[in-house]
Order: structure tokens, then C-alpha cells, then sequence
């Protein structure tokens, strides 16, 4: 029997998921709800949609048109949530640029991209002064000053906030292919230039509702609700802030937010917005836990998502200790990112020890996300918690490739699966734990260690700060886990004090034995990425070799 597919009357009208239809019903429910940047600028819902169309008329005006890529550098800004709507929803392509790379590489992707109009933080004006000259697509440069008063850079042809000003709110806004690219940015790989990804306006309106679906699908985790007031502490040039500013505005909350990171602002703004759920890395949570208690800021009911790096237990209990809602999420640059959230199904009740273990893990897949643990021949492992693969994906917002780059493109989609590279598991109740890295799995004594459940134990040890593990080479073993330890202030460890949880855990059974560190070093901090994961690869290059370590 034929396919039956149902005949619209002449006048239905079918929108197209387009980023634009995220605002379907805003103005209706929530026109005077506020968005607010730091302590310089705070407009109603009604106003920001008016930026919206001011955005696009400035950019029309610069020469933009359907397809052009319009590159932003700025902070977490109000800004940067215009540009998030105004340059997909005139068929534009948005670059969020990562301000945090080298310039060499902030020029390529420029380049890459084929970037002709930049919007840039004053901030960041010695860069555009340094790469200008390298990127001749660039064609038209809008200084952002962010509210202070000098002279404009020669090569910008305007300041944003009187471009705006004088642009017509009025854009005509036309629906278009919801499958046009609407955004694009560059993951800073381990090798070579940084990898472009790109998604389309039916993949983000895709996630921005999968993404707030789990928020009441679990009874663990936090999730960003219509009640919440949000603050992404995620830089808004990777993975679109991981999702969040689109469910923001898409269900109407308060938004606040805090331009570069400074931790007593962050703190502040907490506290004078009664901010209830924000985002970020651990690092970032570290930072700001360290300025909550040096202020004494209350934290209590300050819902955190923690990803791009493993939520350790011992920092997730140091949350719950000052009241807050810790749990992990998981997804990558590569998938938009969410794919994951750190969720408890069982209502009963369960010890501290055992809350705190299931909001470090991976957690349950998101909504239309399939997930498989598969060995080297693709073949699925037991799902039973024990037997370790590769996570592959399959979701409908997944990148469908690295811009221009065949080779990568293919082994991402190896066997028709997005290929994360993390080793994990999968018990029978659907729950994923990622175990590690491919390439950062440890062999040694022909047993396989976790770098990511080593370095947990390591952090745990009296007078340990921060701790990461790599492998190093070792000519009897093979390889060796090694240590890289910041020491608490005033403390000096001492090989027995960081064996000390290793050991328990060896004599638990919960970790090999073969896990025992034979030495390692002390750091005054370790190297971080431009999104603030610890550099293992740095690590790797600067201590395999044991001269000075501590044995």
C-alpha cells in the first residue's frame, strides 16, 4: 500500500523549523520578562526583539545576504544573543569565533569559514588589527565598545549600539529551508587547524527542544525551567553556549549575562538577579565555589550543569555542601553538544555516596538521541555496566561532517554512527558512564586503566587541589599512569599521600592494581584549552619523560 500523506487546505500554513520560529508565542507570554548584561544594560523581551530586526538592518546595511558568513567576537553578551537570532534568521550563517585561540588560527577560520562581516569586542581589536591584513573576505568590521567612549580602530566602519539605533526594527523576516546552515564554529582538535562543524535551522531548533525536554524528565537532575532565572557561564562562541540561550528565550525566562568571566561579578550578579540555573565547565565551578566563599555569597538553589570535562564526586559533593544542584551533563562540539544528562529514575531514597555517584555519570540520553557501546568491528557490548566500547551516536542534530575535510568526515561517520572516541558503559537501566578517552585508556601489565577514574581517586588525596593522570611510556610495562597534581596551598604531598585512595580502591576491588602510581609531578596549575579542559596532550608532551618527578 502506497504512503497516505495528508492534503493541507489552501491557506495551512506549515512554519519551517527555522531558528526564527523559536520566538513563536515569546511576546505573547513574556514581553516584559528581562534581559539583562552585567551591570551596563537591561531591556524587556519586547526590546530585544526590536534589536533583533535593528541587527539584521545594520547587517543588510553592511552588504549581508542569505548564505554570507557573519563571524562574532565578543564575551557572553546580549550582543552575542542577537546575533544568535538576527544573523540565521535572515539567512545568514553565524561564526561563533573562539577568541581564546591563537590569532594564526582565529585567522584561518575566518578564512575557512569565508567570513565578509565581523562584529568585534573592543577586547579583541589587536587581534583584528594583527590578522586583517591575512583575511580578505572580510569586508566590513562593526566595533563593539561596549560602552565606553574613544576612537574607533580605522578599519571599522561603525560602533554597534549606534548602528542599531539607527536601524529600522522592521527587517522583513521570510521563512526559507529549514536544512539552510545557520550556524558555524571550529573545535580546537589535539592536531593541525581547528575542525569546522556546522548545523542547521531544523538540527537547532531540534535540540533547543530536546534540550528542554529533560528538564522535567528526571527527578536528579537540574534543568532550566519557565520559573528559572539563567545565566550561561559557558562562552557563547562554543556550541552556541551548549544550547541553553535558545531554551532560554524560546520559554521566556529572565536571562542575565556576565561578559567576561570575572568571578566577583558572576557572584554578584547571582545574587542581585537570584540567578537559579547557569552552566559551565569544572574549572569554572571551581572559580566560582572559590569566590562564593572568600565573598560569603549565598549559593543555595543555584542549579549547575557541569560538561566538557568529567564532574568528579569530590567536587559535586563540594557543591551540594553550599547548597547548590550539581549534576553532569554530556554531549560534544560535535553534537550540538546535548546528548546526555546526569538522571535519577528511582524516587526512593538513596545515601549522599550514592546521590552523588549518579549525578557524576553521564547520565540518561536525551530525547530522540540513540546511543550504542560498540568494539572495534561495531558489534554491540552487553549492556550491563560492565562491558566497556566506544559511545556511538545517532541523533537528528548531529554535525553531518568537518567543513571541507573528507578524510576526518568519514572516520567520524564510520559505519553510518557518530563516533565520539569516549570509552563508556551502559547498564540495563539505560544509564552511560564514560570511562575515558580513547586515547587517553592507559595499558599497562596488560591491564587497562581509567585515566578519568584514576585521576578522581588522585584529587580525593589529603593536600590535593586539582589532579590529572596521563600514560607515559614505560619500557617494562609498556605504559605507566603518571600523576600531575596542583598541591594545596602550603601542603607538599608525598607519594604514600596520593596512593593513600588509590590503594583503598585496589583493596575494594574497585581499580587494578597495576593503577598504583610509581611517581609524579607537582604543577603550580595545570594547562587548559581555549573551552578549559585540562591539555592532556600539553601534559603528555612536557612529562613523558621522568626527569623530576617525584618518586
Amino acid at each position: 500500500m502506497p504512503l497516505r500523506f495528508a492534503e493541507p487546505v489552501a491557506e495551512t500554513y506549515v512554519p519551517p523549523l527555522t531558528i526564527g520560529h523559536l520566538l513563536d508565542g515569546v511576546l505573547v507570554k513574556a514581553a516584559d520578562q528581562r534581559i539583562v548584561y552585567r551591570d551596563q544594560a537591561s531591556y524587556s523581551y519586547r526590546e530585544f526583539v526590536g534589536r533583533i530586526g535593528r541587527l539584521a538592518s545594520l547587517l543588510r546595511a553592511a552588504g549581508a545576504e542569505q548564505g554570507m558568513t557573519v563571524a562574532v567576537m565578543d564575551w557572553d553578551s546580549h550582543r552575542y544573543l542577537e546575533a544568535y537570532f538576527a544573523v540565521p534568521m535572515m539567512g545568514a550563517v553565524l561564526q561563533t569565533v573562539n577568541v581564546r585561540l591563537p590569532a594564526p588560527q582565529i585567522a584561518y577560520t575566518l578564512q575557512h569559514a569565508k567570513a565578509e562581516i565581523l562584529l568585534v569586542h573592543r577586547d579583541f581589536f589587536p587581534i583584528v588589527d594583527a590578522i586583517l591584513p591575512i583575511v580578505p573576505d572580510v569586508k566590513a568590521v562593526i566595533a563593539i565598545m561596549d560602552g565606553t567612549v574613544g576612537n574607533m580602530p580605522s578599519w571599522a566602519s561603525g560602533e554597534y549600539e549606534a548602528l542599531s539605533a539607527a536601524a529600522s526594527a522592521d527587517y522583513p523576516f521570510e521563512d526559507f529551508d529549514e536544512n539552510a546552515v545557520a550556524t558555524t564554529f571550529y573545535t580546537s582538535g589535539t592536531t593541525g587547524n581547528p575542525k569546522g562543524v556546522c548545523f542547521t535551522h531544523r538540527q537547532l531548533v531540534l535540540h533547543t527542544l530536546a534540550s528542554a525536554a529533560p528538564a522535567g524528565a528526571s527527578l536528579a537532575a537540574p534543568g532550566l525551567g519557565v520559573d528559572d532565572v539563567y545565566m550561561p557561564l559557558t562562552p557563547m562562541f562554543h556550541v552556541h553556549a551548549w544550547g541553553l540561550p535558545y531554551v532560554a528565550t524560546m520559554l521566556g525566562v529572565k536571562q542575565v549575562y556576565p561578559g567576561r568571566y570575572e568571578p566577583a561579578m558572576i557572584c554578584q550578579l547571582r545574587s542581585e538577579h537570584q540567578v537559579t540555573y547557569s552552566h559551565c565547565v569544572p574549572t569554572v565551578l571551581e572559580m566560582v565555589i572559590q569566590a562564593a566563599k572568600q565573598s560569603g555569597a549565598d549559593m543555595t538553589g543555584w542549579k549547575m550543569t557541569i560538561g566538557g570535562s568529567a564532574l568528579t564526586k569530590a567536587l559535586c559533593a563540594e557543591g551540594r555542601r553550599l547548597g547548590m544542584d550539581v549534576a553532569a551533563g554530556y554531549g560534544m562540539s560535535e553534537t550540538g553538544p546535548i546528548i546526555s544528562k546526569a538522571a535519577r529514575r528511582d524516587p526512593g531514597e538513596l545515601e549522599e555516596d550514592a546521590i552523588v555517584s549518579t549525578l557524576t555519570a553521564t547520565g540518561i540520553s536525551a530525547p530522540l538521541v540513540s546511543v550504542r557501546i560498540v568494539d572495534e568491528d561495531l558489534k554491540d557490548v552487553p549492556q550491563d555496566g560492565v562491558a566497556r566500547g566506544e559511545l556511538v551516536l545517532r541523533a537528528p542534530w548531529l554535525t553531518a561532517c568537518y567543513t571541507g575535510n573528507v578524510s576526518a568526515s568519514d572516520m567520524l561517520w564510520r559505519g553510518g554512527w557518530l563516533h565520539t572516541q569516549d570509552i563508556a558503559t551502559i547498564d540495563p537501566s539505560g544509564q552511560i558512564r564514560i570511562r575515558d578517552r580513547l586515547k587517553d585508556v592507559i595499558k599497562t601489565g596488560g591491564e587497562w586503566i581509567d585515566s578519568i577514574h584514576l585521576e578522581e581517586l588522585v584529587a580525593t588525596a589529603e593536600g590535593i587541589a586539582e589532579a590529572s593522570v596521563i600514560a607515559v611510556p614505560d619500557p617494562k610495562w609498556g605504559e605507566r599512569p603518571l600523576a600531575v597534581v596542583v598541591a594545596m596551598p602550603g601542603v607538599t604531598p608525598t607519594l604514600d599521600m596520593i596512593n593513600g585512595p588509590v590503594e583503598r580502591a585496589i583493596a575494594s576491588g574497585a581499580i587494578t592494581r597495576y593503577a598504583k602510581l610509581d611517581r609524579f609531578y607537582i604543577v603550580d596549575q595545570l594547562p587548559r584549552t581555549s573551552v578549559g579542559k585540562i591539555d592532556k596532550k600539553e601534559l603528555r608532551a612536557r612529562f613523558a619523560e621522568p626527569n623530576e618527578a617525584v618518586a
